[in-house]
């Protein structure tokens, strides 16, 4: 790569996941160049750009890994960052080459008690919250688009899935099939958000989350918090919680 040569970070729409690649990123300062790849053939176009799958699925839905996620998952997943050469993937191997590419802001403290506790939050927030808040959207766009907040066309993560409502509207058929969300079991994603929420608030009131220096964590879970507040009954809920301060700073509504 030409020494003037950005970094490259590729993306999906308005992916929460990749938001949080992309904060990190931006903590540290770090010019990069964003390309956006089309929802659903991420993994062939992360493929044909030199980026390996992932040896075995790395995302569960119920306790498991069906077919088509396992595949998906098998294929490459986004955010996928090329820098100096190197094809980093996955937001917690992104955080780790990052700070070591760049110590300075570090993205995980340096003191090991703080750390591993910002690590525990970090894999919550990437194994378990990423998903809830993926499958409540999707969950929610089986209503139609007009039950997500301007139809995703705007928000904190900007248009959800693609650009156009209709192929917004395809890529959340599709991906509700791969996820497994539908007007079934909204009603028990729903149920599970209470406790996500007080899970959240009481790594908040542990300085985990919050700090005075924001962290891996904060960028983790910042971004599942900002797709939750697309389905407009939860936005003022998220509002009136600590973890709706800690969205505000993250991710300030413009």
């Amino acid at each position: 790569m030409a020494a003037t040569e950005l970094p490259t970070l590729y993306v999906i729409h308005g992916s929460h996941a990749c938001r949080t690649g992309m904060l990190m990123l931006e903590h540290k300062g770090i010019a990069y160049r964003r390309v956006d790849l089309r929802t659903g053939t991420h993994p062939i176009s992360l493929r044909l750009r030199g980026f390996a799958g992932n040896r075995v699925p790395i995302r569960e839905v119920d306790g498991g890994t069906h077919g088509t996620l396992a595949m998906l998952d098998r294929g490459g997943t986004v955010p996928a960052l090329r820098f100096a050469g190197e094809r980093i993937r996955t937001n917690r191997e992104i955080a780790r080459f990052l700070d070591r590419a760049q110590p300075e802001p570090p993205l995980l403290p340096a003191d090991p008690g703080r750390r591993a506790a910002v690590e525990e939050a970090e894999r919550w927030g990437d194994e378990a919250l990423q998903m809830l808040a993926r499958r409540v959207a999707l969950a929610t766009s089986a209503h139609g688009l007009d039950a997500l907040h301007d139809r995703a066309n705007d928000g904190r993560l900007g248009p959800l899935l693609a650009p156009s409502e209709h192929e917004r509207a395809l890529a959340s058929r599709a991906s509700a099939f791969v996820f497994r969300a539908n007007r079934g079991n909204e009603a028990q994603l729903l149920g599970m958000l209470p406790a996500a929420f007080d899970r959240i608030e009481a790594w908040i009131e542990a300085g985990v989350l919050g700090g005075e220096a924001l962290n891996a964590a904060d960028f983790m879970i910042a971004p599942s918090l900002a797709l939750l507040a697309y389905r407009p009954d939860l936005r003022p809920q998220i509002a009136a919680r600590a973890c709706g301060a800690l969205l505000d700073r993250v991710l300030p509504e413009t």
